[in-house]
């Protein structure tokens, strides 16, 4: 049987065999008391988990734990299969042409409003690293045929030490951060042309180092921690961007002042909230269809609900919790939360690699649809 049947028909038996596995491990402690739901479990770290309609599940995989498969499909079993295939998930040292055959570094990934995959090539080894030239790309992909659609190729805002961290959607646009050298990118979708805007502004620098489970995280040479312009979020109107530094605050602005080209640096740097929400350090971040901002803390290995207004609560406190990353809400109403150990690699643990596995993704019911501009 082919792989594409093989995946296939695990989409198809993937909800029931979830479902059975929950009722088999919750069977003696209700969800009810535990609603953090364990769904897969991996030898490796994953950064990013999003799902189809069909049940259908991708991850990505950091590489901050040691190199091999960046992207990959799970079956109902957990097992991944590398996505689009083995050979594009070699890691590239250099990029032949506006597009290359793989990725250099796969950051992020989530299927976009148009039910298609999306993926994010950060162009560089990793924060800090030099760019790849041509690396810096972000992929559509059919999920269905595996096949690449359209490449955006970014190379006209990329600088020497660009690393491209995620992407949201805003129809014909799409907002993307740059963590390695810090800015925002907007990018038209209909013509591919990108625009840095808010280069090393405030809102997007880090002014402190990052926290976990109770300490300030050194990379390998044994300095604290920076990463600059990292989670981003688009209300479900469209009309306003969040996006913050790894180690918070979070800003805001008007999509509006974004998405004109003719806007001059200062009037936009004018119109920007620089701390509307007083964020903790953050792995990963979501939104619902009614503006809630889901917020992992790191430090205290919790998840935060921050309202429109700006109002935090806390949504669940963990152990299980070690730096959760890149989130996603899926139609069941679940938030998909990838418990990565990201700060137990080497580049965030002083040069040590104490990742404890197995690394898990849990989901927890939080009985909430995802905004209409994530998803189809």
């Amino acid at each position: 049987m082919s792989l594409a049947r093989n995946l296939s028909r695990a989409a198809t038996i993937a909800a029931a065999t979830v479902a059975l596995f929950v009722i088999q491990g919750c069977a003696s402690k209700p969800e009810a008391q535990d609603p953090l739901v364990p769904v897969f479990q991996g030898q490796r770290v994953w950064n990013g988990v999003t799902t189809t309609s069909e049940g259908r599940v991708f991850v990505s995989y950091s590489q901050a734990d040691g190199p091999g498969t960046q992207v990959a499909e799970l079956d109902a079993q957990g097992q991944p299969f590398p996505f689009p295939d083995a050979n594009w998930n070699v890691a590239l040292a250099s990029v032949a042409g506006p597009i290359g055959n793989g990725y250099v570094h796969v950051n992020a990934l989530r299927i976009g409003p148009d039910g298609k995959l999306w993926i994010v090539d950060a162009g560089a080894s990793g924060i800090g690293k030099p760019a790849v030239k041509g690396g810096a790309r972000l992929f559509q992909f059919d999920p269905q045929t595996r096949s690449l659609l359209r490449v955006y190729d970014l190379a006209p805002v990329v600088n020497p030490y660009t690393f491209i961290d995620d992407v949201r959607f805003n129809g014909p646009f799409a907002y993307l951060t740059d963590a390695g050298a810090p800015g925002l990118i907007v990018l038209d979708l209909r013509t591919g042309v990108p625009r840095r805007v808010l280069d090393s502004h405030p809102s997007v620098m880090a002014s402190t180092p990052l926290q976990a489970e109770g300490r300030t995280l050194k990379d390998a040479k044994g300095q604290p921690l920076y990463i600059h312009a990292d989670q981003l979020e688009v209300s479900p109107d469209g009309q306003w961007l969040y996006y913050q530094p790894a180690s918070g605050p979070m800003a805001r602005i008007a999509t509006r002042w974004l998405n004109d080209a003719s806007v001059t640096p200062k009037q936009l740097e004018s119109h920007v909230e620089l701390k509307w929400a007083n964020t903790p350090t953050t792995g990963g971040t979501a939104i619902d269809a009614q503006g809630n901002i889901y917020v992992n803390d790191t430090d205290k290995k919790r998840i935060l609900r921050i309202s429109p207004e700006g109002k935090q609560s806390v949504l669940i406190e963990d152990p299980r919790l070690v730096w959760a990353d890149a989130m996603w809400i899926d139609r069941a109403g679940y938030l998909w939360i990838p418990a990565s150990q990201q700060s137990l690699t080497p580049d965030f643990n002083g040069g040590k690699l104490e990742v404890r596995p197995p690394v898990w993704i849990y989901k927890l019911q939080i009985h909430a649809q995802p905004s209409p501009l994530d998803q189809p």
